[in-house]
């Protein structure tokens, strides 16, 4: 915390005095460096004429890859994913003026939704283009240059134009450093004369942070005292609930010292699974307002006392808001400020405060280690039917995870499906269930895997359905052209299932076409067929033999499995929810 500090004081001097140093670098150049310096390998997007300058930077650089991807959306897909995964980093997409990047902004309103640290770079027309205002392609056609950059603050924690040499570097870092420490979106113009003027390459000496500004002390001692005090009159019986912000604001180690600490129970919340591996000895599972199993249930909300660890009680991720914890039983822990019952503490941030609360509440392990924590567990099915159902084929999957594999999850029966299943130990569970844009994890899945092969982690496995992947089927062909070797389980149920049950379950608009899935790949990239291989299940012991062939689970090339389901047939948990939201969205009273 400290040394993060020192170096904001020091980048704070260098603007005010002015860039010393005497290496001239591309301002391009210079953007490219912070990347790589925060971590980043690949740059996703698509070329356009205001761009391409300053891609043949990011080309001729040996470090920072291309991505290429065939669509703008996809690419923002992509960038998210592979900042979910390439944790301490973020994404960049790169997308030029106008139709680039108004392509991209559902992508990157879901990163700024679920708090992903995504950098958007516009190439946009010349400094002096700007101040003219001709009548270019690309623009509006009424001298309205700005109009992309206030629709991007729409979806943004921090905006720069670069339009000066002078405040070009500070702009850069301004941005980068409010995106790795916010955890949401920046977006950054990048006029076709800025990328190629020189500047002093002196402030990149100075690393950035993403670590948070330093608690106040003596608030934070007394929130101690009082987060201590409630424990104390709850005799130890107290729950840690930890959510998608644990992850997203680098809690995750903090937030595992605290549980060893102290061995309180832990249980998860959907956008928090895996934030904690699934096979700790004080994980009970997935709380879920009234859509939780009984016995995670009553656990959870009769404890005495809950500390929630980054919270984010959206409708599908707390059982449309049927938590029954009351403020009174809560302490909240958060990036930039905690709450205890009744009482806020602005900037009190948990990653500094999880360790000191580690330490004052240690003493009650022995205690805590008395409460029961029910086994998580798959619930398998116990009919002989041969279909393929969700009540099967989620606890059949369970068994064919390994540790470390990146698993993805498309909204609708796969974000559902998932939930009620324990994922392996080191294993990162990507999904998008606050913003829950359907087609999302075909883009997200390549950035995925190219930050998994960066981190070494195992497979990347993406459970999708046949609607949702006609969306964004075209981004198989970048991950082919990437030699990536993701698994794809096809879930075709004959349209629109999630859809089906929120609404309209016999409406012909939940249908979709029927492609002839199995020839995706070799259509989309892999045309002499050594680059991949298609699978079509039908049923129970089609699908257990094909996941129990060695071949199939190494995973050594691109493979798509068709997995032919029941139209109508659903997870527990959506068909819950959807009960459940039919409820609150009613169409006639």
């Amino acid at each position: 915390m400290l040394q993060s500090e020192i170096n904001r004081l020091k980048l704070e001097v260098q603007t005010l005095q002015g860039d010393s140093g005497n290496q001239p670098i591309y301002i391009g150049q210079y953007l490219i460096e912070r990347l790589k310096q925060l971590g980043v390998t690949t740059m996703f997007g698509v070329p356009g004429d205001f761009n391409l300058g300053f891609l043949d930077l990011v080309e001729d650089d040996p470090v920072l890859d291309w991505a290429g991807n065939c669509n703008e959306l996809n690419a923002a897909y992509a960038a998210d994913g592979y900042a979910r995964v390439k944790e301490h980093s973020l994404g960049v997409l790169l997308t030029t003026f106008g139709v680039g990047e108004l392509s991209a902004v559902n992508g990157i309103a879901g990163a700024f939704s679920e708090m992903v640290p995504v950098l958007h770079i516009a190439g946009v027309p010349s400094t002096h283009q700007q101040k003219a205002k001709p009548m270019l392609h690309h623009t509006l056609g009424d001298g309205r240059y700005n109009a992309y950059e206030l629709a991007a603050e729409q979806f943004a924690c921090a905006t720069a134009n670069l339009i000066t040499v002078e405040t070009a570097a500070s702009e850069i870092d301004r941005v980068l450093t409010e995106c790795i420490s916010q955890a949401r979106p920046v977006y950054l113009t990048l006029p076709t004369d800025i990328a190629y003027q020189k500047i002093s390459s002196e402030r990149l000496k100075v690393p950035l942070s993403a670590l948070p500004l330093p608690n106040d002390p003596e608030v934070e001692a007394f929130v101690v005292d009082e987060v201590s005090k409630l424990v104390d009159a709850a005799n130890g019986d107290v729950v840690i609930l930890v959510d998608a912000c644990c992850v997203r604001h680098d809690a995750r180690e903090e937030t595992l010292e605290l549980i060893n600490a102290t061995g309180f129970p832990v249980y998860a919340a959907p956008m928090g699974k895996t934030a904690v591996s699934e096979d700790h000895e004080r994980y009970g599972g997935l709380y879920v307002g009234s859509i939780s199993r009984p016995e995670i249930k009553e656990k959870v909300e009769n404890a005495k006392l809950i500390i929630s660890i980054g919270g984010l009680k959206s409708d599908f991720n707390s059982g449309n808001f049927t938590y029954s914890i009351p403020r009174a039983r809560t302490v909240e822990l958060h990036s930039s400020w905690t709450m205890v019952q009744f009482a806020d503490f602005p900037r009190i941030g948990m990653k500094e405060l999880i360790p000191k609360l580690a330490q004052r509440l240690a003493h009650w392990k022995p205690q805590a280690l008395q409460i029961s924590v029910p086994k998580f567990s798959a619930i398998h099915a116990q009919d002989n039917e041969p279909a393929i159902t969700h009540a099967y084929f989620w606890p059949r999957m369970s068994q064919f995870f390994k540790p470390k594999d990146v698993i993805v999850a498309e909204t609708g029966t796969s974000s559902f499906g998932i939930l009620d299943v324990p994922l392996p130990a080191e294993s990162i569970l990507v999904t998008q269930i606050l913003w829950g844009s359907i087609g999302y994890t075909t883009g997200a899945t390549l950035g995925a895997a190219l930050a998994a092969r960066d981190r070494n982690l195992g497979r990347t496995i993406l459970f999708i359905g046949d609607g949702s992947i006609q969306l964004t089927v075209q981004e198989l062909s970048t991950m082919m052209r990437k030699d990536l070797k993701p698994i794809i389980f096809l879930l075709n149920n004959t349209g629109y299932t999630i859809e089906r049950y929120l609404h309209g379950k016999t409406r012909k608009y939940n249908d979709i076409v029927n492609w002839k899935w199995t020839s995706l790949l070799s259509v989309l990239g892999d045309e002499d067929g050594t680059k991949s291989k298609s699978y079509t299940v039908n049923d129970r012991t089609e699908l257990s033999t094909l996941l129990d062939t060695a071949e199939f689970a190494d995973a050594t090339k691109c493979q798509l499995v068709e997995v032919m389901m029941p139209m109508h047939d659903a997870p527990r948990a959506l068909e819950v929810q959807a009960e459940l939201s039919g409820k609150t969205n009613k169409y006639t009273s």
